[in-house]
């Protein structure tokens, strides 16, 4: 078995994906990443993974890196954005399926979930609340403030030629501003964040996933869930504490929403957890699958 990750491309849902993958088990981990990060945000995560048995795939979502990139904000709807990764399990034929996700990567894979599009064994989840949460939350004014941004992304040409100029400068700096752990982020690494987002195209796509949120019909930005339907597969949530956009209070009620719950706090990680302590998280996955597979 190997554990090297290597660049591949998967054709699905009528678009091309470019995915980082290693291992070679008959189970499928897929990995989706956030805004503004691709596959390499889950680099320490994937040989652990691969270790235990499982293909690890981590693509770059629609509009990534060397991923197809349709034009228009129409085309990043959530239902989308969906299909894409219904479409990319379909093309990894697995006997199971674990889906782990982080922020946007974290939000599609709660709806994937709440929506039973495919069957999934197991369910990860960094720093991305669910969408039920969140939309209150959003609509009661608080998490409403730390989500400005969203608001200012929906201004045309301006965020997208702000994050790009200067070889996207200001990409670097959303990481360097907002980590707890500047070593987390080496310079190889902010350096290929930062040549995927002058891409041409495509700092205009990951903009994109924000617009197309706001544009929904019930008026909350980001995917909002309503009476969601009780996820029932185990599921795992990691959560750096320190994260300044999104609160620990999005982690309040969550029980209601999922049957089978585990919560792990990190305290001294902020958003991007599994990048600045990946010691831990991977620790924690490690045992959090360990145990499921004894039930």
């Amino acid at each position: 078995m190997s554990s090297s990750i290597e660049t591949v491309f998967i054709d699905a849902n009528n678009l091309r994906f470019e995915a980082l993958a290693c291992g070679d088990g008959p189970d499928l981990a897929l990995c989706l990443h956030g805004f503004p990060e691709h596959g390499v945000s889950w680099r320490h995560q994937m040989p652990l993974l691969a270790g235990l048995g499982y293909r690890v795939v981590a693509p770059n979502l629609r509009g990534y890196g060397h991923s197809s990139r349709p034009v228009g904000v129409v085309q990043y709807t959530l239902d989308k954005l969906i299909a894409d990764i219904a479409g990319m399990i379909d093309a990894l034929s697995a006997r199971k399926v674990i889906l782990i996700g982080h922020d946007w990567g974290g939000a599609l894979a709660w709806e994937f979930a709440i929506q039973k599009v495919r069957p999934l064994h197991r369910l990860i989840i960094l720093n991305a609340p669910h969408p039920a949460i969140f939309a209150a939350q959003f609509r009661k004014g608080g998490q409403r403030y730390r989500s400005w941004y969203m608001a200012f992304f929906q201004i045309p040409f301006m965020a997208d030629w702000l994050l790009r100029t200067g070889n996207a400068w200001m990409i670097g700096q959303i990481f360097r501003r907002t980590t707890t752990d500047q070593a987390a982020f080496p310079d190889e690494v902010i350096d290929s964040y930062r040549k995927n987002a002058v891409i041409p195209g495509a700092m205009t796509a990951m903009i994109n996933y924000y617009r197309a949120a706001w544009q929904r019909p019930d008026g909350a930005p980001g995917i909002s869930a309503h009476n969601p339907d009780l996820i029932e597969i185990p599921s795992l949530v990691i959560w750096g504490e320190k994260d300044p956009v999104l609160g620990v209070s999005l982690l309040e009620g969550l029980e209601d929403y999922i049957s089978q719950l585990t919560i792990k706090r990190i305290p001294h990680a902020s958003h991007w957890v599994q990048q600045e302590a990946p010691e831990e998280v991977n620790a924690i996955i490690e045992s959090w699958l360990a145990e499921r597979m004894l039930h």
